[in-house]
C-alpha cells in the first residue's frame, strides 16, 4: 500500500533484544513555522523580527544503529568522524568509548520507547538488566498494574500484530516519575549523551486503529498527556545533563503538534521526511512541503535539534537531491539528515553522498520564494533550490545568481526542475 495513504503502520521487534519499536503514521502534522512562510506557513520570528541566518551551508548526518547488528571498530571510527549524532541500544553502552575516541564530539544517545514496556524483556519474572523502554514489564504487573493503558471494555492495549508491545498511560504522573528516572539512571551511568524518546504519538487510536483509550478519548487528550509527561519530566533531564530528541513522526497532520512537544525537549526527529520512496515525494499543500521544512527552520529559531529521514533506495537521484536541496533550505547549526532505503534499516549506517563533505559557505540570509512553490537559499560558495510543485507539475526553469557548477561538474547559470526535485550547486568563492 501506498506509506501516504496508511495513516497507522506498525513494525515488529527486529531482533530479539533489538530496538522492537513500532513504525508511526507516515503523515505527519506541525505547526507552519519556516524562514519564508509558503502556502500555509506562518513565520517562526516575532512580528517584525527578522531571522538570523547563521550555519547551514555543511550537512551534518546521524546514525540510527538500534538493530543491534555487529559493528566492527573500523566502521565505528568512520561513522563517529562523520556523524554529528549516533543512537544505539541501552545494551550497547561499550561502543560509547569507541566513538568518541575517533570523534570526541560525536553526541551519543540512547533508545528509550516512551509509549510501550515490553512483556519479551521479562524473564521468569524479571526485567532485563537494560531495556529498550523505561520502565520494565515486570515491575508494573507486579507494583503498578494502574500504569497499563485501558480501551473501554477494560482490556490492556497489545499492539495490534505485535505481541509483547503494551501502551502505558504517559499522563499517570507516577509513570512519567518512574519513566525518567531510570532512564536517567541507566543512560547516565553509561555514559550516554542524551535520550532518543520513541513513540511520542499524535493520535489517540496509534496502533489499534479505531480504538482509543478509555482515558484519552481524543487525539486533543492524549496529546494533552504527552505534553504532560514531557513538561514533567523536562527539568529531570536537563539536571542530569542529558539532551532529548523525540520521535514526532506524524506532527503535520496535527497542526502547532511539533512545537507544542518540543517545547519540552531539545529537538524532534521525523522519521518520515518529504520522501516516502522513490516516486512518492510530499509537494507543497497545507499539510505537506512547508509543515516539514518548517521543522528544521522553527528548531534553528529556537536553538534545537532536528533530525529528519528521507526514505528512497541508494541510487534514486530525484528524491535524494529533492530532500537535500529542502534540508538545506533550513539547516541550521543543529539540523542533522540522514536518508534510510529501507524501512526499519537501523543497522548499517546509512549511505555517505558526496554532497556531504561539500561546504556551501554562509548563507545570505532565509530562503526565499521566487515562484509559486520554487524557493531558493543563496549562500557564499552555492545554492539550493527547490520546486515543490506536485510531482507532474511542469519543468520550472530558475535562473541562478552568477556562474554555478552542478554535482556533474558542468558550468551552468540556471536549472530547470520539475515538481517535488530539486538541486544543490556550487560557485566559486
Amino acid at each position: 500500500m501506498s506509506l501516504p495513504e496508511r495513516h497507522v503502520r506498525v513494525r515488529h521487534r527486529l531482533a530479539r533484544r533489538g530496538r522492537a519499536r513500532i513504525l508511526l503514521p507516515i503523515m505527519a502534522g506541525v505547526v507552519a513555522v519556516a524562514l519564508v512562510a509558503p502556502t500555509g506557513a506562518t513565520s517562526a520570528t516575532g512580528a517584525g523580527e527578522e531571522p538570523v541566518a547563521s550555519g547551514g551551508g555543511t550537512v551534518q548526518s546521524f546514525w540510527l544503529h538500534m538493530n543491534s547488528t555487529p559493528v566492527s571498530d573500523e566502521v565505528l571510527a568512520t561513522e563517529a568522524r562523520r556523524r554529528a549524532y549516533v543512537v544505539l541500544n541501552a545494551w550497547e553502552g561499550a561502543l560509547i568509548p569507541k566513538l568518541k575516541a575517533a570523534n570526541p564530539a560525536v553526541q551519543v544517545f540512547v533508545y528509550k520507547d516512551l509509549s510501550s514496556t515490553r512483556s519479551y524483556a521479562c524473564r521468569d519474572g524479571v526485567d532485563d538488566a537494560q531495556l529498550p523502554t523505561g520502565v520494565g514489564y515486570c515491575q508494573a504487573e507486579k507494583d503498578h498494574p494502574e500504569w497499563f493503558l485501558l480501551d473501554p471494555d477494560g482490556r490492556r492495549f497489545e499492539y495490534s500484530g505485535y505481541s509483547g508491545h503494551w501502551q502505558m498511560d504517559v499522563g499517570n504522573t507516577a509513570y512519567q516519575d518512574a519513566w525518567a528516572a531510570n532512564v536517567i539512571e541507566s543512560s547516565t551511568a553509561s555514559g550516554f549523551d542524551g535520550v532518543f524518546m520513541d513513540n511520542a504519538l499524535f493520535p489517540c487510536d496509534a496502533y489499534h486503529e479505531g480504538v482509543c483509550p478509555a482515558k484519552y478519548p481524543t487525539d486533543a487528550a492524549i496529546q494533552d498527556a504527552y505534553r504532560s509527561m514531557l513538561a514533567n519530566t523536562r527539568d529531570d533531564f536537563v539536571s542530569a545533563g542529558l539532551k532529548t530528541v523525540a520521535n514526532l513522526s506524524n506532527a503535520r497532520l496535527h497542526a502547532g503538534a511539533w512545537d507544542a512537544y518540543t517545547e519540552h525537549l531539545d529537538g524532534g526527529f521525523d522519521e518520515w521526511w518529504l520522501t516516502f520512496d522513490d516516486t512518492n515525494l510530499l509537494s507543497e499543500y497545507p499539510e505537506g512541503w512547508s509543515r516539514q521544512v518548517a521543522q528544521i527552520a522553527s528548531n534553528e529559531a529556537r536553538g534545537k535539534i532536528t533530525w529528519v529521514q528521507p526514505h528512497h533506495t541508494e541510487g534514486a537521484d530525484r528524491p535524494y537531491r529533492y530532500a537535500l536541496a529542502s534540508y538545506l533550505l533550513a539547516a541550521g547549526e543543529r539540523a542533522a539528515i540522514s536518508s534510510i532505503d529501507q524501512t526499519d534499516g537501523y543497522g548499517d549506517a546509512s549511505p555517505w553522498r558526496a554532497e556531504y563533505d561539500w561546504d556551501l559557505g554562509t548563507p545570505s540570509g532565509p530562503y526565499k520564494s521566487v515562484g509559486t512553490n520554487l524557493f531558493v537559499r543563496e549562500f557564499s560558495c552555492g545554492t539550493a533550490v527547490v520546486n515543490a510543485n506536485r510531482t507532474d507539475s511542469r519543468s520550472v526553469t530558475v535562473p541562478l545568481d552568477g556562474g554555478h557548477v552542478n554535482e556533474r561538474g558542468t558550468s551552468v547559470s540556471e536549472v530547470s526542475l520539475a515538481g517535488t526535485s530539486g538541486a544543490v550547486l556550487r560557485k566559486p568563492c
